[in-house]
C-alpha cells in the first residue's frame, strides 16, 4: 500500500470520529432537556395533586364551619323554643330546628365524600414526593454523566483535530486536495474504498482489468475511474495447510 493511501486511510479515519463526536456533543443539550422535560411533567402532576388535596381540604374546612353554624343556630332556636306561647310558635320552631338538623347532616355527608377522595389524593401526594426526591437524585446523576461525557468528547475532539492537523499536512497537496473534494462530495464521508475481487467497495462497479492489476503493483494514490474514491488493496493472505497442520 503506498505510504499516503496509509496516511489517508488514518486520517478517514479520524474524520469519521470527528463526526461522531461533533455528533454527540450537538445532541447534549437535546438529551438534558429531555431528561428535565421529564422531571417536570412529573413535578407538575405533583403540583396538581398537591392543589386538588389543598381545595379538598379547604372545601372540609368550609363545611365544618357550615355545620359549626347551623349547630349553634339549632342550639338557639331550641333555647328560643322554650319561651314558645303557643303550639303554632313550638312547631314552627322545631320545623326550623329539623331544617338545621338536615343541613347539617348534608354537609357531614359532603365531608364524608370529600375524606374519601382525599384519601387516594393523600397516597399519590406521598408517594409522588418520595419518587420525585429520588427522580432529582437520578435526574441530577445523568446530567452529570451527560456533561462529563461531552467533557471527554471535547478533549477528544481537540486530540482528533490536532492530530488531523498533522495527517493532513503529511500529504501531498494533490492528494490532500482530492481527498477534501471526495469527502464533500459523499455524505457518510467515506473517501477510501478498498478493491475486493476486481470491484470498488464504494461504487460497487467492476475495474477495468488492467487498472485492477496496475492498482496491485502501485507504488501511488490510485483513484476509482467511477466513483473517485481513493483505492486500496489488500492481498488475500495465503494459509499453508501443511505448517497449519503440524503446528
Amino acid at each position: 500500500m503506498p505510504p499516503e493511501t496509509a496516511l489517508v486511510l488514518r486520517l478517514q479515519a479520524i474524520d469519521l470520529r470527528i463526526a461522531d463526536l461533533k455528533k454527540e456533543i450537538a445532541q447534549l443539550p437535546k438529551h438534558i432537556a429531555e431528561i428535565e422535560k421529564q422531571l417536570e411533567h412529573h413535578t407538575r402532576r405533583l403540583e396538581a395533586d398537591r392543589a386538588a388535596l389543598a381545595a379538598n381540604q379547604r372545601e372540609r374546612k368550609r363545611l365544618e364551619g357550615e355545620i359549626q353554624i347551623q349547630e349553634q343556630k339549632a342550639a338557639k332556636l331550641k333555647d328560643q323554643m322554650l319561651q314558645a306561647k303557643t303550639n303554632e310558635q313550638y312547631r314552627a320552631f322545631q320545623h326550623e330546628i329539623s331544617f338545621c338538623e338536615e343541613q347539617i347532616r348534608k354537609f357531614e355527608d359532603k365531608i364524608l365524600d370529600l375524606m374519601a377522595e382525599a384519601e387516594p389524593l393523600e397516597k399519590n401526594v406521598t408517594l409522588a414526593e418520595e419518587r420525585l426526591k429520588t427522580e432529582k437524585v437520578e435526574v441530577e446523576a445523568q446530567k452529570e454523566d451527560a456533561e462529563k461525557r461531552a467533557a471527554d468528547d471535547r478533549a477528544e475532539l481537540a486530540s482528533c483535530e490536532s492530530e488531523r492537523a498533522q495527517l493532513a499536512a503529511g500529504l501531498p497537496p494533490a492528494v490532500a486536495a482530492a481527498y477534501e473534494r471526495i469527502r464533500k462530495r459523499n455524505a457518510n464521508g467515506v473517501v477510501v474504498a478498498e478493491v475486493v475481487e476486481g470491484r470498488c467497495t464504494g461504487c460497487q462497479m467492476l475495474l477495468r482489468p488492467q487498472y485492477y492489476q496496475d492498482l496491485k503493483k502501485s507504488t501511488e494514490v490510485m483513484y476509482c475511474e467511477t466513483c473517485g474514491r481513493i483505492l486500496t488493496y489488500n492481498p488475500p493472505v495465503v494459509v499453508d495447510a501443511a505448517a497449519e497442520l503440524e503446528s
